[in-house]
């Protein structure tokens, strides 16, 4: 008697993680253009960069606390106190850098003396606690103050620049968010005919065409970036057509063209971008786990979404807040 084959059952758990990061990356669409929003339309005031601008910095200030509450959790390295004392400072370098960059122009340096005090505070807990606090504990949360922490503080720089503050807020939200659904998208695609890995010990799914691929979507998003504040901004101070806010681009250069500046800074941001990611996959490897948390649905932890945004943001704030201007 002829077997009859029947179809292989649907795998519900794999449809159910693909709706909830559907779910989750709707939300977090949502989230930034709202943001982008208020940053944009509500007036200033007496606040460097507008009221809205605050939507943005309590945002950066959760990816600070959430971030490194998640680091030190996988690495197991740091002791009680040195976790409190971690937890603390990542939960006021944020504000700290806010507040005395709105008032004293001097955010951080703020942010540089209250590091060497947390540092210090570290290091006594090596002192007096040794048998719990070694000094491997206390590497670890000075490298997960600088990853988190730090780098927090300079995506709320950018959101408190002087000048393009909003041209670089549109450039590091559009150029990673493109960068990663290029990367997937051509990297699907292609890796049947192209199927280099980019990095198989950290990342075994990513290819250099899915690579390549985010690179044209970061360079796409840099060029989606500067038409958006060209055209409902204006360039040196011509009419604002939406808004309240100073949200016009302010570049002097005569011998290059504002969207040439623009594309090479896109391009930078791509390729940082996915090395911020597969940093956090060496992060990840290195401690045995698959993410970093379980904050996000379908996306895992807050360093799993924000990682790339962290890894360029240093870039971004040079460009804009140097070379941009």
């Amino acid at each position: 008697m002829e077997e009859v084959k029947t179809a292989e059952p649907v795998q519900p758990q794999k449809h159910a993680n693909f709706k909830a990061r559907t779910i989750t990356a709707a939300v977090y669409l949502v989230l930034w253009v709202g943001l982008i929003s208020m940053k944009w339309l509500i007036p200033t005031g007496n606040i460097d960069g507008g009221w809205g601008a605050l939507g943005f910095d309590a945002v950066f200030c959760a990816v600070s606390i959430i971030g490194s509450y998640e680091f030190l959790r996988a690495l197991g390295d740091a002791s009680f106190p040195q976790r409190a004392i971690t937890m603390a400072f990542s939960a006021m370098i944020v504000p700290l850098y806010v507040v005395t960059q709105i008032t004293m122009q001097s955010g951080f340096l703020a942010v540089a003396c209250a590091f060497t005090v947390y540092v210090m505070f570290l290091m006594a807990t090596s002192v007096f606690d040794p048998l719990r606090s070694t000094v491997r504990g206390t590497i670890s949360c000075v490298f997960c103050m600088l990853y988190c922490g730090v780098l927090s503080t300079m995506l709320a720089a950018l959101n408190h620049l002087e000048q393009n503050s909003m041209a670089a807020i549109l450039m590091v939200f559009i150029c990673t968010v493109l960068c990663d659904t290029c990367a997937y998208v051509i990297g699907s695609i292609f890796k049947r005919w192209l199927p280099w890995k980019l990095s198989p010990k950290l990342s075994p799914n990513k290819t250099v065409i899915g690579a390549i691929g985010g690179i044209i979507g970061g360079v796409l998003g840099a060029m989606l970036a500067y038409v958006i504040i060209y055209y409902f901004g204006g360039l040196n101070g011509q009419i604002i057509y939406v808004g309240y806010n100073s949200i016009d681009l302010t570049f002097t250069s005569e011998k290059i063209h504002p969207l040439l500046t623009f594309t090479l800074v896109g391009l930078a941001t791509a390729v940082l971008a996915q090395v911020g990611d597969l940093f956090e996959s060496a992060i990840k490897r290195e401690c045995g786990i698959k993410d970093m948390g379980n904050i996000l649905p379908g996306h895992g932890g807050i360093l799993d979404r924000f990682d790339s945004m962290l890894y360029c943001s240093v870039v971004v704030l040079l460009s804009f807040g140097t070379i941009i201007m």
